[in-house]
């Protein structure tokens, strides 16, 4: 995943570590700190990067936010408030990695993110918690966010032993779809490929074992006998 995950003012090393673990949990390594807390070399901090210490060692200080996100194609910062216009993490997932290398801000435990460092970021991001209990901790934060990345980076797989099609295959359901849905009216004969192009792309997605292909021929089949029966 092309993303940083940038902390801004972290108050505590053990916080950050936890973060780092995190962040190696759902495949993320690139980590930027602005004025990091002292103590990140203390044994205790660093128990809590458990496996992923190489995240922790390789992160990158910046002198000040502007730094820190310099290289990214879109900013995002993180807030506890629900503004107009913010995303949840989930519409970043989806949304933002298409810009290209992205950056998650995420500022101080207690305080969150200054105005002005919020300004800087092209969009907004916030987790929709219970209002009974709304604060959720940095690594939490950072794992809810890096959780829905991965979720989204992920293609879905086809079930154990049942290979997707491969591109030929679905053409070959696809031609059988054309020709049925030509002959009920649903495609327009002068432009057929508009909706084939979309079931294309819905059936990429999806990843089409070879029974679901056959079923999808099968219904193609009973449709034209049921649309000649009628006639």
């Amino acid at each position: 995943m092309n993303a940083d995950i940038v902390l801004v003012r972290p108050a505590r090393a053990g916080n950050v570590a936890a973060a780092c673990r995190a962040m190696k949990n759902m495949g993320l390594t690139r980590l930027v700190m602005v004025s990091p807390p002292s103590e990140m070399d203390r044994r205790e901090a660093r128990a809590l990067a458990y496996g992923a210490w190489e995240v922790l060692d390789a992160a990158v200080i910046a002198d000040h936010l502007p730094a820190a996100v310099a290289g990214a194609a879109l900013v995002v910062g993180t807030t506890g408030k629900r503004v107009d216009d913010t995303w949840t993490p989930r519409q970043l997932a989806v949304e933002g990695p298409a810009a290209g290398r992205l950056a998650v801000v995420f500022g101080p435990e207690a305080t969150g993110l200054r105005q002005d460092e919020l300004a800087l970021c092209h969009r907004l991001v916030h987790i929709p918690t219970d209002v009974a209990h709304s604060s959720l901790n940095l690594a939490q934060a950072v794992l809810i966010v890096a959780y829905e990345l991965r979720l989204a980076s992920v293609p879905p797989a086809a079930p154990e032993g049942e290979p997707r099609l491969s591109a030929g295959e679905m053409e070959v359901v696809l031609e059988d779809l054309r020709a049925v849905c030509l002959e009920i009216g649903f495609l327009n004969p002068q432009n057929p490929e508009a909706i084939l192009t979309e079931f294309r792309r819905m059936f990429a997605r999806g990843g089409l074992t070879a029974r679901e292909g056959t079923l999808l021929r099968g219904l193609a089949r009973q449709m034209r006998w049921a649309a000649g029966r009628d006639r």
